[in-house]
């Protein structure tokens, strides 16, 4: 049996044949995945410029770019004409020089209108015109002091009048060395002084626009007795037209109790006139007297309810007789319970009050006290003072306006007052008692009190909606109530808490 050759084998070569047989060939097995990345495209069975050509009809597997847009056709396309032309690469890209061009100016002649000529330095168009030098003056031989004075060079006459000359010099030099030594000093001489304008800027609402408006409304009173030394002095405020003015029952009580006694109005233009008494009330420290005047200036009255402790205020009076000052501050407190007076046999004077720390001193009493509008809210009555001539420490009481004009108009309407009571009299309660308030001293038989079942020793703590803490209490917050009208108080008996209804009579 004969053995076949291998097909992958080499064959030996034939005897007389220089050539050698074909190689085996080898084929490894390919790995699928890398088949699929590294291999020809499909349809590619031999070299890779054998693509696919697209079909006439587009359906093709090659997916064609889209066409040009005709803007960018348009803008970079050959020039109409110049189809057919190779367009040139720039100079820069091949290596070439450009041609040279034409100098701009040859004319050798002017080389001032050549750009590239140099710059040469040249004399002046026009010789300068040679200035006539000044002669100078020959000077003469220099002498000396012998030859000025002994050696006849100089005239006797000139010597002269040239001692007489410096003699004069030192005469007037003499003199004003002695008058600076004898009228000045090294203390005293000229000075320099800088001078400021006045300041000029008052807005509106401030305390010089609010004084040049409310003092035209304020009045002083002179309040004296006929052949008598002295007398007494306070303010007023013009509240009507007509010439009633709103003033302090304690400034022109001497002309209550004496007609003979007259009260003069001074303004603020120094204008006199004589006053006549309307009406007083002592128990609220409020007068009312009316001057005979055409148009005088009114005070703008407002709502002394719609303080606030903290708002600014301004007095405005005559203190201690001097007319129309004005004091500015704040308002220190509230519904203040104050009784004042009691002087010379005349009963005291309880009232709420406006506190202030504007000063207020003698002679302010009747005056105004404003608010930052220039409203009047209070009536100037009395002050607290720790020293012996009772001068201002910042503790001052108005009566509020609200009050004022109601019993300014009670006054003016009637020449009186009447008050509501409750029929009783009561002290403070002493300090360390269980309860505080006013206790009753007495009752009035038949009286308010007396009707409601108040006994003596109750302790009043309320009247109304107002508290009482003492006697001062009880007397403005009954006062703050109308005649006849049914008002609850409340009070303290035997450790129990009772609450009655009085209806308030007149005083």
């Amino acid at each position: 049996m004969t053995e076949q050759p291998n097909a992958n084998s080499a064959q030996p070569p034939a005897a007389g044949d220089d050539r050698l047989g074909p190689r085996p060939l080898d084929r490894p097995a390919v790995d699928p995945a890398q088949e699929a990345v590294f291999g020809r495209p499909r349809g590619v069975d031999g070299a890779f410029d054998k693509l696919y050509t697209p079909a006439i009809n587009g359906k093709g597997n090659l997916d064609l770019a889209p066409p040009t847009p005709e803007s960018l056709a348009e803008a970079f396309r050959r020039p109409p004409g110049a189809e057919g032309v190779v367009l040139e690469r720039p100079r820069e890209a091949t290596g070439e020089q450009p041609a040279p061009e034409d100098p701009l100016w040859t004319d050798t002649r002017d080389p001032w209108r050549d750009p590239a000529a140099g710059a040469v330095l040249a004399g002046p168009a026009m010789p300068a015109e040679e200035e006539e030098k000044p002669r100078k003056r020959p000077s003469g031989a220099l002498l000396s002091l012998p030859e000025v004075l002994f050696g006849r060079r100089v005239q006797p006459k000139a010597l002269a009048l040239l001692g007489v000359v410096a003699l004069l010099v030192g005469a007037v030099g003499g003199l004003v060395g002695w008058w600076i030594a004898d009228t000045g000093s090294a203390l005293t001489g000229s000075a320099t002084i800088s001078e400021a304008e006045a300041a000029k800027e008052r807005p509106p609402g401030s305390i010089a626009d609010i004084a040049k408006r409310v003092s035209p409304a304020v009045v002083s009173l002179e309040v004296f007795k006929p052949g008598a030394d002295s007398g007494e002095q306070g303010s007023g405020v013009m509240i009507d037209p007509q010439g009633y003015i709103l003033t302090n029952e304690h400034v022109v009580t001497t002309a209550v109790a004496d007609s003979s006694v007259k009260i003069t109005a001074i303004f603020n233009d120094g204008t006199r006139t004589e006053a006549k008494i309307v009406g007083s009330d002592q128990k609220t420290d409020l007068a009312v007297v009316k001057v005979n005047v055409t148009n005088p200036v009114v005070m703008q009255i407002g709502k002394s309810a719609d303080l606030q402790v903290g708002d600014a205020v301004i007095a405005v009076g005559s203190p201690l007789a001097l007319q129309n000052s004005v004091t500015s501050g704040i308002v220190s407190a509230l519904d203040r319970p104050i009784t004042a007076g009691g002087d010379s046999g005349e009963p005291p004077v309880t009232y709420e009050a406006i506190q202030t720390d504007a000063a207020i001193n003698h002679g302010n009493s009747g005056g105004a006290l404003v608010d930052a509008t220039g409203a009047l809210v209070g009536i100037n009555s009395s002050i607290r003072s720790s020293s012996a001539d009772g001068g201002s420490i910042g503790i001052g009481f108005a009566i509020p306006s609200d009050y004022a004009m109601k019993i300014a108009k009670a006054l003016i309407k009637d020449g009186k007052v009447v008050h509501a009571d409750i029929g009783i009299n009561a002290s403070s309660t002493v300090a360390g008692s269980s309860t505080m308030g006013a206790q009753v001293k007495n009752v009035e038989p038949n009286g308010p009190a007396a009707a409601a079942g108040i006994k003596e020793g109750d302790v009043i703590t309320k009247i109304g909606d107002r508290l009482v803490r003492d006697s001062a209490e009880l007397t403005v917050a009954v006062r703050n109530h109308d005649v006849g009208e049914v008002v609850p108080v409340q009070l303290a008996r035997a450790g129990a808490v009772l609450v009655v209804d009085v209806t308030l009579g007149s005083d």
